[in-house]
């Protein structure tokens, strides 16, 4: 077997072969030896290409995997919205009674509790503590002698975090010196 390399050679120059020629029998093993490392280089080649095939088929089956997750990550809450839903449909139902209403609101009101608890949903409810830029927003300062000044005094919307990160900051009126 000849390589493109013994072919551009001139006849007599130092080469592969020239060791056959020579009846030494060092140009055999070098012959061997070349066709070895072709054989080698060939196989390291192939599993290299198996390999590239390998990480794209994984690259694709992940960003297939991100984009359902993307998809369908509040598939469990929006099941949980939706015993929240068919309860208040049935206190609309029953709405000529003051008693059943506001207990099918109660009720209402602690599903919509568990399925934000269950969604890794935190109420921020700061009435009380000292304001924190971080998670409330001020709507408005009232001078108040019974309040420690820049405690919240009262919570006009609560607050909700998911997962450590604000989805919503509680607006709060908070107090400041008389």
């Amino acid at each position: 077997m000849s390589t493109p390399n013994e072919q551009d050679r001139a006849p007599g120059a130092p080469g592969v072969n020239a060791g056959a020629n020579a009846g030494d029998g060092a140009g055999v093993d070098l012959q061997d030896a070349l066709v070895a490392a072709e054989a080698r280089a060939l196989e390291s080649r192939d599993l290299y290409m198996r390999a590239l095939a390998e990480m794209e088929n994984i690259r694709k089956r992940a960003s297939r995997d991100v984009e359902q997750a993307h998809k369908y990550a509040v598939d469990r809450f929006a099941n949980d919205l939706v015993s929240v839903k068919d309860s208040l449909e049935l206190g609309l139902l029953a709405a000529g009674d003051p008693q059943t209403l506001r207990a099918g609101t109660e009720a209402t009101l602690k599903l919509l509790a568990k399925a934000f608890e269950k969604a890794g949903v935190l109420e921020i409810d700061p009435l009380g503590e000292p304001f924190n830029p971080e998670l409330h927003e001020a709507m408005a300062m009232q001078p108040s002698p019974e309040h420690v000044p820049d405690s919240v005094t009262q919570v006009v919307q609560k607050g909700y975090q998911l997962n450590g990160r604000l989805l919503r900051p509680a607006r709060v009126i908070v107090a400041k010196a008389p």
